[in-house]
This record gives C-alpha cells, structure tokens and sequence, in this order.
C-alpha cells in the first residue's frame, strides 16, 4: 500500500487499455449526455465530429475505469476527490479508439490540520491509439498519511 509519503513530485505511470465500442458510446449517450452528435452518425456529420463520437463525460468515466483499475494492481491509500482543475477535452474519441492513461504527480501536500491525511494533484493525460492526447485534467486526490509519519508530524 501506497501512503501520502511513498508519493513525489515528478512520479509517472503509463497505464490502462480500453477499447472504445460503438454500443458504449450510445448507450453512454441514450442515459447520459443524449445530444444528436452522440447518438446519429447523421447528426454528427453536420458537426465538428463528423461521426458519432463519445461524450467527454463518457471519455472522463472510461478514464476513471483505468484508473481505478490501476489502484487495484498497484494500491495507495486514497479516499476520495474533492474535485478535478482543469479538465480539458483535446481531441474526440470515437468507437474503435483505445485509451491509455498517463499521470504525473505534481504536487504531496500533508494536511495541516488532520495528522492522518494529506493530498496530492497528478496530471493526468489520456492518449489514443495515434498517441494523440485526448482528455487532459489535474486530479487532486485525499490520502491517509503512513501511521508512523502521522506521530512524527
């Protein structure tokens, strides 16, 4: 398990690999984000797009799979998010593309008022097959501090 102190600026990781479907991009977009250029390759034609592309909430919850599924092969000891800065969608996705993700930590911040917790913010990018990026936000992300620094704070 990761602590807070196991964490430092400059500290990458490449990882993940979905596969974009067609019938996730829909059925993301009937539940989600019901906009014609997510849902009609005849709509989308007349837009920007051109095709029938993925809602960026779909693409930032693709990424939030990879993510998640990276904490499960390598554990740190997060507890939630209080929120992203900066997202950004760079590029749209399309059925058939497959992400990867790609983070850097930016910032470790020890809480000065709770002992046992901290934060910290990575850069997180997500590429497609091209290695184009695609998405790109700050995550800052809550994490318990290791039981013997939170003595020594």
């Amino acid at each position: 398990m990761k602590y807070l102190e196991d964490l430092e600026v400059g500290q990458t990781a490449s990882f993940g690999s979905h596969r974009v479907t067609r019938e996730e991009v829909l059925e993301f977009a009937r539940r989600y984000d019901p906009q014609p250029f997510h849902l009609s390759d005849e709509a989308a034609a007349k837009t920007y797009f051109g095709r029938v592309a993925a809602s960026g909430w779909h693409t930032c919850a693709m990424t939030m799979a990879m993510l998640v599924e990276h904490g499960e092969k390598d554990p740190y000891a997060g507890i939630g998010s209080p929120g992203v800065d900066e997202l950004r969608w760079l590029k749209p996705v399309y059925p058939g593309d497959t992400l990867r993700v790609e983070t850097e930590v930016v910032e470790v911040t020890p809480s000065r008022s709770k002992p046992h917790l901290g934060s910290f913010k990575s850069r997180v990018e997500v590429f497609n097959q091209h290695d184009e990026p695609v998405l790109r936000f700050t995550s800052i992300v809550l994490a318990l501090r290791r039981p013997q620094a939170q003595a020594a704070s």
